[in-house]
């Protein structure tokens, strides 16, 4: 599977979902075209789905978030007769290479989690109607959503059959949802995740699986009528006018590199790195929040982060021998916080809490990512606000010490905001300088006292803002070598060390799904048991079940 994957998609294009908008609803129909696999050699049938299925989807949620802010429901449903949704395509998942299923459930998962949280963060509030068969990763899409409906029929039901039918992966998200947001009892969550049939019925609703059960005579009523018993509820308001997301502005290289509006994507195959550049603006903000709405998706701050977005979801999928990624900046860090203060002085205003709600969303995606990350805060950089995140995201930074002979640039800053403090939480619910500092809380309290300032290198340093500081005369040594020991590590020990040390404090359900999802995949996605000869994976369809090593590990 070498097929450079393209994750920027539109309506016109779209295989597998079609959307039907109703003032404040949104009908919602998974219509997967069986032909329409993303690679060759499978069907989509029962409404199942490959990573082609779930870029359709991330664009119809982020596009309800910034074309339609007047929906305030979205209805989730199936367009085919008796079945809901069959979960990951199993065919998909016996051809793929192993990188391929671990960042292909890396990202259904960030997609679940983005329409889960629209109700908070959007007032778009999402409603599984479930009709048929709803398995699997069927039942983890209707997990995500805030409510779930069932029609009470003898073919419809939910279940997470893993366990029974195939054991490669008992759940990515699934049981975390099941046991931290619906709060079912372990006990009644066992027999769930154990039994083929899955759960019909008002069974489903005793046991916290559903939230209602209609009869089937009523159900397409009942669910138009609760959509809008939820939209006369919500609190947004009303008559909302959108944005259009236009195509992305990109060129490709022949050495791969890719060139936005705003960022740059530099290849150094021999040496296993990709170098980021994230361009600050070159103009003003917009004069207020009707501005913004005017300048639409071409406002830099909403461009800068679907052009990181992308970049990073690029090289995670399509350059996965580049295990280094190196963040940089530049432009004006006034600028910058002239940008993002617009946004927050104007919270209320939809368009400029959607884009707050997106960095949130991409500064989050940087966090999942797979790869070592360091960023080099150098001479004419902007490393503020929503970019000095990235300061606090990454593994490692180094900064720039005083000046650099030849080097007429500004001088290296860090600039604070106070978006800085809480508007980008992490997976863990915690600022990314709360999670720096956790030993440490009131580091993070005297840290707001420099809100706006330009904070020099040495301290920076001093701060603990940047892990360290070099002038000229070390600088070019010191991150050469760290480079060339970084791609002398074993990129399994990288990914282990790094997921577990970039999210310290609480447990959250994110980070539960995310912390199991890579130890899981990791290691039951390699053992004979899944992908061996007579593993779950290739024997799936053939009617002999697979057969396993019993030994327990």
């Amino acid at each position: 599977m070498s097929k450079v994957i393209d994750f920027q998609t539109d309506p016109s294009k779209y295989r597998h979902w079609r959307v039907e908008y109703d003032g404040e609803v949104a009908n919602l129909f998974m219509d997967v075209d069986e032909k329409g696999g993303l690679f060759d050699g499978y069907e989509l049938k029962l409404n199942s789905y490959d990573l082609g299925v779930d870029i359709e989807l991330a664009d119809v949620v982020q596009r309800m978030r910034f074309e339609h802010p007047e929906v305030k429901v979205v209805v989730m449903q199936s367009a085919k007769d008796k079945v809901f949704c069959a979960g990951a395509n199993i065919r998909m998942l016996g051809g793929a290479s192993h990188a391929h299923k671990v960042n292909f459930c890396k990202f259904t998962n960030e997609t679940r989690n983005t329409f889960e949280a629209a109700e908070a963060d959007s007032g778009q509030k999402y409603v599984a109607a479930v009709k048929g068969a709803c398995a699997g990763g069927g039942y983890e899409l209707a997990l995500a959503c805030n409510h779930i409906m069932l029609t009470n029929d003898s073919s419809s039901s939910v279940a997470l059959p893993e366990v029974p039918l195939l054991a490669v992966l008992p759940g990515t998200g699934g049981l975390t949802r099941v046991t931290d947001k619906r709060k079912v009892r372990r006990d009644l969550a066992d027999v769930f995740c154990s039994i083929e049939e899955g759960v019909k019925g008002q069974r489903a609703a005793d046991w916290k699986l559903v939230d209602e059960v209609i009869p089937n005579s009523k159900f397409d009523e009942t669910v138009q009528q609760r959509a809008r018993e939820f939209a006369a509820a919500s609190s947004k308001p009303s008559d909302l006018t959108g944005i259009q997301l236009t195509p992305l502005q990109r060129s490709f290289d022949d050495d791969g590199s890719v060139t936005y509006s705003t960022v740059e994507v530099e290849l150094d195959r021999d040496n296993g790195r990709a170098f980021i550049t994230v361009k600050g603006p070159e103009e003003g903000a917009p004069a207020n929040a009707d501005a913004l709405q005017a300048q639409g998706d071409q406002a830099w701050i909403l461009r800068a982060a679907r052009e990181l977005d992308d970049a990073i979801l690029h090289l995670r999928l399509n350059e996965r021998e580049l295990g280094l990624i190196v963040l940089r900046t530049q432009g004006d860090p006034e600028r910058v916080l002239e940008h993002e203060k617009l946004l927050l002085d104007n919270a209320d205003h939809w368009l400029a809490n959607e884009v707050l709600k997106y960095w949130k969303r991409v500064l989050k995606r940087v966090d999942m990512t797979s790869r070592s990350l360091v960023a080099l805060v150098e001479h004419g950089s902007c490393f503020a606000g929503p970019l000095a995140e990235l300061l606090w995201a990454v593994d490692r930074s180094y900064m720039m010490l005083e000046e650099f002979e030849g080097d007429n640039r500004p001088l290296a800053t860090v600039s604070l905001s106070a978006s800085n403090f809480g508007t980008y939480p992490m997976g863990n619910d915690l600022s990314r300088l709360a999670t720096r500092f956790l030993g440490d809380p009131d580091a993070v309290e005297g840290l707001k006292d420099r809100i706006g300032d330009a904070i020099e290198a040495d301290e920076a340093e001093e701060l603990g803002l940047v892990t360290y500081a070099f002038d000229d005369i070390d600088w070019e040594d010191e991150v050469r070598i760290f480079m060339e020991e970084r791609a002398s590590f074993s990129p399994d020990a990288m990914t282990g060390m790094e997921a577990n040390l970039r999210f310290a404090g609480p447990e959250t359900m994110e980070t539960r799904i995310f912390g199991r999802l890579t130890a899981w995949q990791n290691w039951i996605f390699q053992r004979p048991n899944a992908v061996g000869e007579s593993g779950a994976l290739q024997r799936y369809g053939t009617g002999i079940r697979g057969e396993y090593n019993m030994e327990r590990v």
